[in-house]
């Protein structure tokens, strides 16, 4: 497995090098890096304007650090976000997009239909809940560890609890 971390916001535009304030409306997305994936932060502002080119994103607000998070990750978000992954061949893509899927089906996003091997690689089929359509997903056969550690980065990048 590729080894990668995606980081928690900084707290400034990454645009503007301007401190996100606390409440402020921002738009969190993963781009394309040297070394994979990585997180960047824009405020508003700097988005509407500029519109960088970003792997995905989503808009959400600064944290305020005397009350409670209560974030919800909203699960079409998550499909959203899995769909995009589905052409993608990068390993860490690859992983990436297979604990995604675990978790929509924890979610009762997605069913669990059939596997097959196809050249060696074991491919699973799941439908879409509610939709009359299935995915594809190459099982890349993580670690338990792996997939612990992948799910935490996840909550790392989404700012959520994936339970």
């Amino acid at each position: 497995m590729a080894e990668w971390e995606i980081k928690k916001t900084l707290g400034q535009c990454f645009g503007t090098g301007r401190e996100l304030a606390v409440e402020e409306e921002y738009y969190a997305a993963l781009v394309e890096g040297p070394e994979g994936l990585e997180r960047r932060d824009f405020c508003a502002e700097y988005w509407q304007e500029h519109k960088p080119e970003v792997y995905c994103f989503w808009r959400t607000r600064m944290p305020n650090p005397e009350v409670k998070k209560q974030l919800f990750i909203d699960n079409e978000m998550l499909l959203a976000f899995f769909d995009r992954l589905a052409d993608e061949t990068e390993e860490e893509k690859v992983n990436f997009r297979f604990v995604l899927m675990l978790i929509l089906m924890r979610k009762k996003r997605l069913k669990y239909e059939s596997s097959r091997t196809e050249e060696g690689q074991e491919i699973w089929t799941v439908k879409v809940t509610g939709q009359d359509r299935s995915e594809e997903v190459e099982n890349p056969h993580l670690t338990e560890e792996q997939i612990e550690q992948l799910s935490a980065q996840m909550s790392e990048i989404l700012q959520s609890d994936l339970e």
